[in-house]
């Protein structure tokens, strides 16, 4: 495989305009999710859960920024990310139990469950793949080894599994006031679903993303060990 270029745009080291508009993207993503989660505070179902829910975005959206010119992020993780924040959002202001469009599928195809909550954990595997993935590729010697995608789901499975603790522990800390955080909705096999659902989006996301990942990376000029 060849090596990233080391610098994008024209001959003359000017941007052409896809290249300024890839420039701003991080920027109009980060600009646009701020607002959905300023937003989501107004008339949250549950204060608790929206802060559990969301306190991802709170931490996550502000590191991008701060590392933004150490570490920039290519164009499709960003999108990604954004994504995945939308998501943890909407959960966050309707609890995942109750979120409309959920109960909207649920109706439609006669679910016994709201089935947002296992799409949010599809994403909490299909999201945190690419961003394992680019971190591997640009910061160790896995990028062209047969054990960049196996370890890749392996972070992503390690991932979910640490994230069924902290639900375990908020319910320990909070009792019936975690409710709506777990969001079991009375199955008694959630947490094994969870972690099911993620390791399934984390396969999903590497069959169907690494390639374009690759060419998003490149497209960023940077070393492969940036």
């Amino acid at each position: 495989m060849s090596s990233f270029p080391a610098s994008v745009g024209s001959p003359d080291g000017t941007l052409s305009v896809p290249d300024r508009s890839r420039r701003r993207l991080p920027a109009v993503l980060a600009v646009l999710v701020t607002a959905a989660l300023v937003v989501s505070a107004f008339g949250a179902k549950d204060p608790t859960t929206w802060v559990l829910e969301t306190v991802w975005v709170m931490v996550g959206l502000p590191m991008a920024v701060l590392l933004r010119r150490r570490f920039p992020l290519s164009g499709l993780l960003c999108g990604l990310l954004a994504v995945h924040a939308v998501v943890l959002i909407v959960g966050g202001h309707y609890t995942y139990a109750d979120v409309p469009a959920g109960d909207w599928v649920r109706e439609w195809f006669g679910l016994e469950r709201n089935p947002y909550d296992r799409f949010g954990h599809l994403m909490q595997g299909f999201v945190p793949a690419i961003l394992v993935r680019e971190l591997l590729v640009r910061t160790s010697p896995l990028r062209d080894s047969r054990w960049l995608a196996p370890l890749t789901v392996c972070a992503c499975l390690a991932f979910s599994a640490t994230f069924e603790m902290l639900e375990w522990l908020a319910a320990v800390i909070g009792g019936q006031a975690a409710d709506a955080f777990l969001g079991t909705q009375g199955d008694v096999w959630d947490t094994q679903w969870d972690m099911f659902c993620a390791l399934i989006g984390a396969i999903a996301s590497l069959l169907l993303l690494s390639r374009p990942h690759d060419r998003s990376v490149a497209r960023l000029g940077v070393s492969a060990n940036a």
